[in-house]
């Protein structure tokens, strides 16, 4: 009698717990989606319950209770190294160099060899390490914490509610959208702290969405190949070189525009002085490009583009060594002849004309806002429902969807 009673009782709690779940998607997500539950080995424990004696249920629970569960950590290794560890085409300090395996990245071990060494594989590179620098099982879960960045995907719905606290009845601060990922701030039993973006003052705004509705990822740096890291020097060297080119277009920009009020104002003092009546000539304001407005904010948000994987830093207002979010669109077209305010608040009054976000095109500003309904961050459309921004200071400037927030205002500082 206690194994049927034993067996009802599971089978109650599961079905509570679907139908729980079930009651309560309307409230963490704004749109419901179909979701079949389960829960992972119940149909199989209670068959193996329900298939020994009664002398053995408690045995079969203690040896659930008690079975192992399997670690992501147990073949992964992460550097210990003070700065990095050279990743070897062959297990010997003689042998070529393939990669680096810096401080706090991870490997996954493939084969453990005498004489203290590992075969490892990390990212694009294979090869071989000394075990010394590397930390595994145990050591290597603890150090995740300290190394490892965390981020929130969002599944199984279109939008997802973001709350101000733990919990379904707290306001709802952010609409995010399926796919859309956030770097995680907190994990805790139900709930995840995700942070949406950095704003211009130097304040992270995050906020709270249930743990049904994400999927979490643990991702460590990796190792980087001799080939990556002269590919990234090339491209940063690259950006320097585009920045440094559109700088000086812009000073000969800059210069033209000031030979020519030059002229102009010489040629009117020559006119006053000699007292001749002349035509009124019809004087046309210099412009930074002969671009129209769509093909300039093309090139614009084109230009943005290059900078990708760059820092974010507050306060900042370089493209290459780091900018916040509105130091950053403030730069850009700085450095296409357009003055903005310095400030995202600002801008959102200020830059250009205010246009609906139906008309958005390639170089548009886009404005959100915080939880009180303050202007806190901007970005840059690009095209294909797409912004490049400067994100937060975990991901530096990004590439995201146009509405990854929802969108406040957005305008437009290029003319058509």
């Amino acid at each position: 009698m206690k194994k049927y009673q034993a067996i009802k009782t599971a089978i109650i709690a599961v079905s509570a717990l679907m139908f729980l779940s079930a009651s309560k998607d309307k409230a963490y997500a704004e749109e419901l989606t179909s979701v079949e539950f389960g829960v992972a080995g119940i149909s199989k424990t209670l068959g193996d319950v329900y298939s020994c004696g009664d002398n053995e249920v408690s045995e079969k629970i203690t040896e659930l209770f008690n079975a192992e569960i399997y670690s992501p950590f147990s073949n992964l290794g992460v550097s210990v190294a003070s700065s990095y560890v050279n990743v070897r085409s062959q297990p010997s300090t003689e042998s070529e160099v393939v990669g680096k395996l810096y401080n706090g990245c991870a490997a996954e071990i493939l084969e453990w060899l005498e004489g203290d060494w590992v075969k490892i594989v990390s990212g694009d590179v294979e090869g071989y390490i000394a075990s010394n620098y590397l930390a595994t099982g145990r050591a290597a879960e603890k150090l995740a914490d300290e190394h490892a960045e965390k981020y929130a995907t969002v599944i199984r719905t279109q939008t997802l509610r973001v709350r101000e606290a733990q919990s379904i009845d707290s306001r709802t601060l952010e609409l995010i959208p399926l796919g859309e990922r956030f770097p995680v701030v907190k994990e805790y039993d139900e709930w995840v702290e995700i942070l949406l973006s950095s704003d211009d003052q130097g304040n992270d705004f995050t906020g709270f969405v249930h743990k049904d509705y994400v999927d979490i990822e643990v991702i460590f740096k990796e190792a980087i190949s001799i080939e990556e890291e002269q590919r990234i020097i090339r491209q940063q060297r690259e950006a320097e070189r585009t920045e440094a080119e559109r700088l000086q277009r812009l000073a000969e920009e800059e210069e033209r525009r000031r030979q020519e009020e030059a002229r102009r104002q010489e040629e009117a003092r020559r006119a006053t002085e000699q007292k001749k009546e002349e035509p009124k000539k019809e004087e046309q304001k210099p412009t930074g490009s002969s671009n129209t407005g769509s093909a300039l904010g093309k090139e614009i948000a084109s230009y943005a583009q290059k900078f990708v994987g760059n820092r974010y830093v507050w306060g900042g207002t370089s493209l290459t060594k780091g900018a916040d979010c509105s130091g950053f669109v403030y730069t850009i077209y700085q450095q296409y002849g357009y003055k903005l305010d310095r400030v995202s608040r600002d801008q959102a009054r200020t830059a250009g004309r205010q246009v609906d976000v139906s008309e958005r095109q390639p170089g548009d500003l886009i404005f959100y806002t915080s939880s009180g309904g303050s202007v806190n961050h901007v970005a840059m459309y690009i095209g294909n429902d797409k912004v490049v921004h400067a994100a937060n200071k975990r991901q530096g400037i990004i590439i995201s969807q146009y509405n990854y927030r929802k969108v406040y205002r957005v305008r437009r500082v290029v003319n058509n």
